[in-house]
């Protein structure tokens, strides 16, 4: 069996385990659709009106400007179970039992990220489906929607390499809950809720100039069938850049060059 054959079969076999554990815990992958749905909720019914008639016209057209904000958050949020995972594989041990079995040390990392990236976009069909209930309304066409799955598989994959990375410096499954918090924090800051030429100036630097910024507008726009200019390669660079820091990290992490 060849070096990259068997890394395929040690992944395949991490993935499945981590597949098991998200079916047989599904609380933690729940949190991850739940939290959106209510956030969707909240904005929709208690501010929608409001920020509709802001935005020049009404609740309608804030479910449409909000609904990929929230997608992308809910991604986002998913991040939080994979550190969580991660972490508790550290300190209960069962990693110790990993290392002394013939398998590829970068399966396990890799195991985690797949299995995370799957069940966050297994969770976000539901958010979709509310945001369909509350009167989104997309003008995609199949491919501009393929495409919009693509580009949150991208985003998906890139966060979920930078909480394993979190998962490996916390010891303790409660410290590796709060780390990625950052992550869900910033499409607050960013245009997920509001436009961005809405903001004070300091906080409408930042929120142009974050990765959360592109992404969600690149959203909006295959959501909605129209232009993303640019947004699309500098959201794929922001997510480019965020896996290569949370791989090598992760990498350096795991095979022990760092300390924990």
């Amino acid at each position: 069996m060849s070096t990259l054959t068997h890394a395929v079969h040690d992944s395949t076999t991490m993935l499945r385990r981590n597949l098991k554990h998200a079916i047989r815990y599904p609380s933690v992958g729940l949190g991850s659709a739940l939290t959106p749905i209510l956030m969707l909720l909240l904005f929709v019914y208690a501010f929608g009106d409001s920020i509709g008639v802001g935005m020049g016209g009404g609740r309608g057209t804030y479910v449409n400007y909000l609904t990929p904000g929230i997608i992308i958050m809910g991604v986002a949020a998913g991040s939080m179970s994979t550190s969580i995972a991660v972490c508790s594989d550290m300190t209960e041990g069962i990693i110790n039992r990993f290392r002394t079995m013939d398998i590829t040390r970068s399966s396990f990392m890799t195991g985690h990220v797949i299995g995370s990236v799957i069940q966050t976009m297994v969770c976000m069909v539901p958010v979709v489906g509310v945001a369909l209930a509350v009167g989104f309304r997309s003008g995609a066409t199949p491919l501009e929607w393929l495409a919009a799955a693509g580009l949150l598989t991208v985003i998906a994959f890139a966060v979920t390499w930078l909480s394993v990375a979190l998962g490996l410096i916390s010891k303790t499954v409660e410290s590796a809950s709060n780390k990625p918090l950052l992550i869900q924090f910033l499409p607050f800051l960013g245009s997920a809720f509001v436009p961005a030429d809405s903001m004070s100036p300091g906080l409408r630097w930042f929120a142009e100039y974050q990765p959360f910024t592109p992404m969600t507008e690149t959203l909006r726009g295959l959501l909605s069938g129209s232009e993303i200019g640019d947004n699309g390669w500098i959201s794929l660079a922001w997510c480019a850049g965020i896996a290569l820091v949370g791989y090598v990290w992760s990498r350096s992490l795991f095979n022990g060059t760092t300390k924990r």
